[in-house]
C-alpha cells in the first residue's frame, strides 16, 4: 500500500497532480492507498486540507482499491473528528498514529484508541512509530487494543523484527500486521506480516506490489530479487527526513513538484544525487 505524498504547488495542495498520482498508483497495481499519513505531511495540513485530500483519494479510487485514511492526532478529540470525517467520506479504514509529543503512558495510549473506537464505527489500524511519536505501544497494550472489535491491525515502524513474531504470539494470525519500513518489508513478512504501507511505492509502485505479490504466491526467490533491486531506492528515500527525498524523486518522474511544507525544506545536492542514482539503478529514470 502506498503512503501517499501530498503534492504542493506554490504552497497549496496540487489537486490535479494528486488525482493523477492516484490513478497511476492504481494502474501500476498498488493494493491500497493511504492519504494523510506522515508521508502526506499531515501535521502541516489544515483541517480543511486534510479532509479534502481524503475526499479526493476516495473519489478517485472509486472503490477499485481500499483507502485507509490517516486520521491520527496527539489530541484525542481531534483524532475522533478526523476519523468521523473519514468514515463519512467513505474510507475503508483509518490509520491512527500514536499520540506524539504528549508522551502518554501505556494506559493513556489504550484509552486514546478506545475513545476513537467507541466514537466511530470504522476499522482502525494502529500506527506504532516510536521514532516520530516518542512512545512505543507495547505488545501487551496492542493485545488489549486487539480485543476491541474495530481495531484490526497495526502499521509497525518500530525497526524491531522480533515484534511481528511477538505480536502474532500475543494476538493471533487474524490481526493484520503491516510493515511501516520499506527496507525491512521482506523480513517483516517472514515474521508473520501481511504487507507494507510503503514510501517507496510512491515512485516504484509496480515493483513494490510485485514484490508483495511474489511473497504471497510463495515465490520467495522473486520477492528477494525485487527487494534487492529496490533496496538502494529504500535507502535513498530516507537519506533525509521523509517525504523530502521521495517528493524529489516524484518530481524527477514528472509526478509533481518536489515542494514540501515548512519546517521541511529542499533536500541537499548530495541527497539529490543519491536519489537520481537510485532511480537510474532501478530502471525508473533514464
Amino acid at each position: 500500500m502506498a503512503a501517499l505524498i501530498t503534492p504542493f504547488k506554490d504552497g497549496v495542495v496540487d489537486e490535479t497532480a494528486f488525482k493523477s498520482l492516484i490513478e497511476w498508483q492504481i494502474e501500476q497495481g498498488t493494493h491500497g492507498l493511504v492519504p494523510c499519513g506522515t508521508t502526506g505531511e499531515a501535521p502541516t495540513l489544515s483541517h480543511a486540507e486534510h479532509r479534502r485530500v481524503v475526499e479526493i483519494c476516495i473519489e478517485v479510487a472509486r472503490g477499485r482499491v481500499p483507502v485507509i485514511a490517516g486520521t491520527g492526532s496527539n489530541s484525542t478529540a481531534e483524532a475522533i473528528e478526523l476519523t468521523r470525517h473519514a468514515k463519512d467520506a467513505g474510507a475503508d479504514a483509518v490509520l491512527v498514529v500514536a499520540p506524539y509529543y504528549n508522551k502518554p503512558t501505556q494506559e493513556g495510549l489504550y484509552r486514546h484508541y478506545k475513545a476513537i473506537h467507541e466514537a466511530v464505527d470504522v476499522a482502525i489500524i494502529v500506527y506504532n512509530i516510536p521514532g516520530r511519536s516518542v512512545v512505543d505501544i507495547s505488545v501487551e497494550t496492542m493485545a488489549r487494543l486487539a480485543r476491541l472489535s474495530n481495531i484490526v491491525g497495526v502499521k509497525d515502524a518500530t525497526s524491531d523484527l522480533a515484534r511481528p513474531l511477538a505480536t502474532r504470539l500475543a494476538i493471533g494470525p487474524d490481526f493484520c500486521q503491516l510493515s511501516g519500513e520499506d527496507a525491512t518489508a521482506v523480513p517483516f513478512l517472514a515474521g508473520g506480516g501481511q504487507g507494507c504501507i510503503s514510501v517507496t511505492a510512491n515512485i516504484a509502485p509496480r515493483m513494490c506490489a510485485d514484490m508483495q505479490g511474489a511473497w504471497r504466491d510463495g515465490n520467495y526467490e522473486t520477492a528477494m530479487a525485487l527487494q534487492h533491486k529496490l533496496m538502494p531506492l529504500h535507502q535513498a528515500m530516507f537519506r533525509e527526513t521523509s517525504p523530502g527525498p521521495v517528493k524529489y524523486a516524484a518530481s524527477l518522474l514528472g509526478k509533481c513538484a518536489a515542494e514540501t511544507r515548512p519546517p521541511l525544506c529542499e533536500i541537499s545536492a548530495t541527497s539529490k544525487e543519491h536519489v537520481k542514482n537510485a532511480l537510474t539503478g532501478a530502471g525508473l529514470l533514464h
